[in-house]
C-alpha cells in the first residue's frame, strides 16, 4: 500500500507540471496576427465614422456649389472690368459642372443627393455682399473687392475638395476620387487667374494715380512759367 501511494503522488505532481509548463507556454507565446474581434469592431467603427464625415462634407460643399451658381451672376453685374467679367462668366460654368461631379460622387456612395447649409459658405457669401455695398459703383475698388471675396470663396473650396479627395482615398473609392480631383484642379486654376487680375487690377490703378500726379506736376510747372512770363512782361512795359 504504500508504494501504491508513492506513485499516485508522484503521477499527480508530473501531472501538474506537465499543466503548468503549458500555461506558461500560451502566456509567453507570441501572437499570431489574427485580429480579436475587439479590434475589428474598433476599426469598422472607425471606418463608419470617416465616411459619414465624408458624406457631411459632400452635403456641406453641394450647398455651397448650388449657392455659388446664383450668386456669381450678380456678381458679374457688379464687376466693371471685362477681363473679371469673363473670368467669372467661366467659374459659373464651372461650378454648374461641379454641381454635377458631386452628384456623381453621391451616386457612387449609393446616396441620393442632398444640400446641407454650410455656415461657412454663407458667411463668405455676405462678407461679399458687404463689399459690393460699401465700394463705389464702376470702381476699381469694387472690382478689388469682388476679387478678393471671390479667392476667399476659392480658398475655402480649394481646402474642403483637397480634404475630400484625401477621405475617398482613404475609403478606397477611387472613382470618386479622381472626380474630385477634377474639381480641385479647376479651383485652383481659377485661384491662379483671380490672382492674376488682382495684380493687374492694383498695377492699372498705380499707373493711373502716376499718370495723373505727373499731369498736375506738369500743369503747376506751366502755370508757374506762364506766372513769370507775365511778371517779367509787366516789368518791361513799366520801363
Amino acid at each position: 500500500m504504500p508504494t501504491t501511494n508513492t506513485r499516485s503522488t508522484k503521477t499527480n505532481r508530473s501531472s501538474s507540471t506537465r499543466q503548468s509548463r503549458a500555461n506558461t507556454a500560451r502566456s509567453t507565446a507570441k501572437p499570431t496576427g489574427r485580429k480579436t474581434p475587439k479590434a475589428e469592431n474598433t476599426e469598422s467603427n472607425g471606418h463608419s465614422q470617416l465616411e459619414k464625415l465624408f458624406t457631411d462634407s459632400l452635403k456641406d460643399i453641394y450647398w455651397a456649389e448650388k449657392q455659388l451658381t446664383k450668386v456669381l451672376p450678380k456678381m458679374k453685374k457688379k464687376a466693371t472690368s471685362a477681363e473679371l467679367k469673363e473670368a467669372i462668366e467661366e467659374h459659373l460654368a464651372q461650378t454648374e459642372g461641379h454641381v454635377s461631379r458631386l452628384e456623381q460622387v453621391f451616386n457612387l456612395c449609393g446616396k441620393k443627393p442632398q444640400a446641407k447649409k454650410c455656415d461657412a459658405m454663407e458667411g463668405l457669401i455676405k462678407e461679399g455682399d458687404s463689399v459690393v455695398e460699401e465700394t463705389q459703383d464702376g470702381s476699381e475698388t469694387r472690382d478689388a473687392g469682388i476679387i478678393m471675396a471671390a479667392q476667399k470663396v476659392e480658398h475655402y473650396e480649394i481646402a474642403t475638395y483637397g480634404t475630400l479627395v484625401v477621405f475617398a482615398k482613404t475609403l478606397g473609392m477611387t472613382e470618386a476620387a479622381d472626380i474630385l480631383v477634377e474639381t480641385l484642379k479647376e479651383e485652383k486654376d481659377t485661384d491662379e487667374r483671380l490672382t492674376g487680375l488682382a495684380e493687374g487690377n492694383i498695377n492699372q490703378a498705380e499707373e493711373r494715380e502716376t499718370d495723373e500726379e505727373n499731369e498736375d506736376r506738369d500743369e503747376y510747372s506751366d502755370e508757374e512759367e506762364e506766372s513769370e512770363d507775365t511778371e517779367e512782361t509787366e516789368k518791361e512795359e513799366e520801363e
